[in-house]
């Protein structure tokens, strides 16, 4: 273990980890999809001073993206759209999901599959509401992702996005062990797998966690997988290709003390707790 994986393990005890999913899970107090739809609200708070949930849901056919275990689409369910899919591209994420569809009695209503968001089964047109909560951040392919998005999405539809940019101070998802803010910002990718590695060794699902955030690129290097690093501005360039318009965006703060901070061009990445963004498909354009 080297000095600075060391250093890290040593300076993590000095911060309590958030509360996350995966901790509540191995401490038998909820699972990950029950944890999902208890915050189901929170998922869309963002969206709301542009529509409301009933706007975004009833009488509508929805597709949540990154939908994980299930259950915010759950939640997305009881707004009574006609029909919801969740897609995840983790296989054992579906068959979770349509168990705790039927368990809420809302089978009728919302079903889950596996799916790559870059390449989806659907025909064209398909939707009039499509969410990507906490997903953008996720997909290996953001362009072709929104493309997909535009091409199953009906004239007049919109889609809904919302994700914590890289260097928010967890954006490198890694607080189910590392409580550290912005611990990606001073530590190597590398000192960072290594401590991680280490942290999770001892933990029932350990294992599972390393295989869900790491893999090999083809030079046999580890690296994050689970994550794209997308930034404030990678988004924004991303955006300058998308021939529809965008009608609701916004940079939510960490807190209101730093809204300041989180205007300026150098600090902006570190201090903007979420990006929002409203897209409506034009049917005017492709």
């Amino acid at each position: 273990m080297s000095f600075a994986s060391n250093l890290l393990i040593r300076l993590n005890r000095l911060f309590p980890l958030p509360v996350h999913p995966f901790n509540l899970a191995n401490d038998g107090k909820m699972s990950y999809t029950e944890w999902q739809f208890v915050k189901g609200g929170q998922t869309i708070q963002f969206f709301l001073p542009f529509h409301t949930q009933e706007q975004m849901f009833q009488g509508k056919t929805v597709l949540d993206i990154g939908c994980g275990g299930g259950g915010k689409t759950c939640y997305y369910a009881t707004f009574r759209p006609n029909k919801i899919i969740g897609i995840d591209i983790v296989e054992h994420y579906a068959e979770e999901g349509n168990a705790f569809a039927r368990q809420k009695n809302l089978a009728d209503i919302a079903s889950f599959m596996t799916a790559d968001a870059s390449a989806m089964p659907f025909a064209d047109e398909t939707f009039d509401t499509i969410i990507m909560n906490d997903a953008m951040e996720h997909v290996d392919q953001p362009e072709k992702t929104l493309a997909e998005c535009f091409r199953v999405l009906k004239p007049g539809g919109h889609l809904y996005i919302n994700f914590p940019p890289y260097y928010h101070p967890y954006g490198a998802h890694l607080s189910d062990a590392i409580g550290i803010p912005w611990v990606h910002s001073l530590f190597s990718e590398r000192t960072l797998i290594d401590s991680y590695k280490r942290l999770v060794a001892d933990l029932p699902d350990g294992q599972d966690r390393v295989r869900f955030r790491i893999s090999k690129n083809d030079r046999g290097e580890e690296y994050f997988s689970y994550i794209n690093r997308m930034t404030i501005a990678r988004f924004r360039r991303i955006q300058q290709g998308v021939p529809h318009p965008a009608v609701y965006q916004k940079e939510i703060p960490l807190r209101q003390v730093v809204s300041g901070l989180a205007k300026l061009p150098g600090l902006r990445e570190y201090f903007v707790k979420m990006v929002v963004c409203v897209y409506q498909k034009d049917g005017r354009q492709g």
